[in-house]
């Protein structure tokens, strides 16, 4: 029997970590498909890069908090597998599309509470829930979380707690499809230079200085530090790693 190349979903794979994450995932001979909220050119652009490395890939849009858009999105994910990639299943889901949102407490509206907490808790929820039909037995979820739900900065208190409950959700993942051989685990970026929230980590000079200080190994997190280590859990080497949390933040506040 030959082993078919697996197949991982990342969503929000166009740019920062979210294409590392899916670059690396090639590099380890893992076949994608990428999703992309408005940057279709950046996708396709990561495409190519993947298509580059010797393997398949494919971009799909798709709005992370938009719950009702996602029985569409999976029929089109479903036809993909089909035409691109010739089967039924994918093996590994990356929940890493996500935006920032910096308010303080006292100031976070219920607005900019209900946008947040669509993409990054009841988006992911969801998402998940409707994939599980996809998701070949033996396969891994992997959700993206945040330093922030171990650390407090002042302005993510609304951000932050839906990112530890993804963590809570993800340990129930871990224990609810154990008997499919799915394992769960949570991935955990300290502040990385991208250009997300504005890219107020790479291009605020007092931002970046004040992190590198507090981090042991003495510098601000980059995407190459983020995406190996996701591309690591979707590796056999990998396969008793389950309803972990791994925080890649270089030890801040350790």
């Amino acid at each position: 029997m030959t082993n078919h190349t697996k197949i991982a979903l990342v969503t929000g794979g166009s740019r920062g970590l979210g294409k590392n994450m899916a670059l690396n995932l090639a590099k380890k001979g893992i076949n994608v498909i990428l999703t992309y909220n408005s940057k279709q050119e950046e996708a396709m652009r990561v495409v190519a890069e993947i298509e580059a490395l010797g393997q398949k890939a494919a971009a799909l849009q798709f709005n992370a908090g938009e719950i009702s858009s996602f029985d569409q999105f999976m029929v089109q994910v479903q036809q993909i597998l089909k035409n691109t990639f010739d089967t039924s299943h994918f093996d590994f889901l990356i929940n890493n599309a996500g935006t920032a949102l910096y308010a303080p407490f006292a100031e976070t509206t219920e607005e900019q509470f209900d946008t947040a907490l669509n993409i990054h808790y009841k988006g992911v929820f969801f998402l998940t829930q409707k994939a599980l039909a996809f998701i070949s037995d033996g396969g891994r979820i992997i959700n993206i979380s945040s330093g922030l739900a171990r650390f407090s900065y002042p302005g993510s208190s609304a951000y932050a707690a839906m990112k530890g409950a993804v963590e809570v959700l993800t340990r129930y993942l871990a224990r609810e499809l154990g008997p499919r051989r799915i394992a769960a685990n949570v991935v955990a970026p300290g502040a990385i230079a991208t250009d997300f929230g504005g890219g107020h980590v790479r291009d605020d000079e007092a931002t970046n200085t004040n992190i590198a200080g507090l981090t042991p190994l003495g510098r601000v997190g980059l995407p190459d530090d983020i995406g190996g280590v996701v591309a690591f859990l979707c590796t056999e080497d990998a396969r008793w790693i389950n309803g972990q949390r791994i925080e890649v933040s270089g030890g801040i506040h350790v």
